[in-house]
């Protein structure tokens, strides 16, 4: 069966199924000689159940675990219905003071006393920690803004202007353990702020149209890696002017740096803001 079969027969978008297929939810036979992708029967059946799942809030890794036979499907439903109870009791106390400070007169945010409507405030906070879990990762949605793609490409041609006049006529655009064995005009500096520039304006679409999840992280992933990217232009300019000036030797350890600090942050932000789910 082909792709528009299976998806006609299933009632799913195409994205939908390469999606279950590329995290291997799916392994669909390839016919012989053009290498299409050939959806069985079982095939069918299993993009219907994991589908089904999905819409019971049951997380991809859950189903992979589920068919890998490591955790059973009851097990997962349990935990799956504990989550919903208490989603549905916190959903039910929201609501609750929600109606309750509607009937207050006048009710407006300078008027507003949070101790009327909650008894103990630290058992509330607690109650609702993955509200302020998804608070906490506020960082990687400032990394992830315009204005922060801004100020890296404002500071790298600021960084170019201000070093230009005390840059030897070539410098080095590459390196080996601690030396420079290759070099440029020093006209290249200015090279790092047009990178950026095209990394948002070329890359990014590239990037966004190539992560293909189902997320309403999507964008995020894109803005934070095109950004991340920058900064990593950024930080080889810095780099090379540094190195020139031998303040440091090895790029190394620059490049390392930034992958472990954004990497980290990035899987740090999207683990938090997902227990709000």
């Amino acid at each position: 069966m082909t792709i528009k079969e299976t998806e006609k027969s299933t009632g799913l978008s195409r994205s939908n199924i390469r999606f279950y297929e590329k995290e291997g939810l799916i392994a669909p036979a390839r016919t012989e000689g053009n290498g299409y992708r050939d959806y069985s029967e079982a095939d069918i059946e299993n993009i219907k159940k994991i589908a089904f799942l999905r819409t019971l809030g049951i997380s991809v890794e859950n189903i992979r675990d589920i068919m890998a036979g490591e955790i059973s499907l009851y097990k997962v439903l349990e935990e799956q219905s504990e989550k919903l109870d208490r989603e549905i009791k916190a959903f039910g106390r929201a609501r609750m003071v929600c109606e309750k400070m509607r009937k207050t007169e006048n009710i407006s945010f300078e008027k507003l006393r949070v101790e009327k409507y909650v008894e103990e405030l630290q058992d509330y906070w607690k109650d609702n920690e993955p509200v302020f879990q998804l608070d906490s990762a506020g960082f990687v949605h400032i990394w992830s803004s315009f204005a922060a793609w801004a100020v890296i490409t404002a500071l790298s041609l600021i960084t170019g202007i201000l070093a230009y006049g005390k840059l030897p006529p070539e410098i080095p655009v590459q390196w080996s353990r601690g030396e420079a064995f290759s070099f440029a005009d020093r006209n290249v500096i200015f090279a790092y702020p047009i990178a950026c520039i095209i990394v948002r304006g070329f890359l990014r679409p590239f990037i966004y149209s190539k992560l293909n999840i189902n997320s309403p992280y999507r964008g995020l992933i894109a803005e934070y890696l095109t950004n991340f990217l920058c900064f990593v232009i950024f930080s080889v300019e810095a780099f090379t002017i540094l190195f020139i000036f031998g303040a440091v030797k090895n790029v190394v350890i620059v490049l390392f740096a930034d992958a472990a600090v954004f990497i980290g942050m990035l899987a740090a932000g999207i683990r938090k803001a997902g227990r709000r789910k």
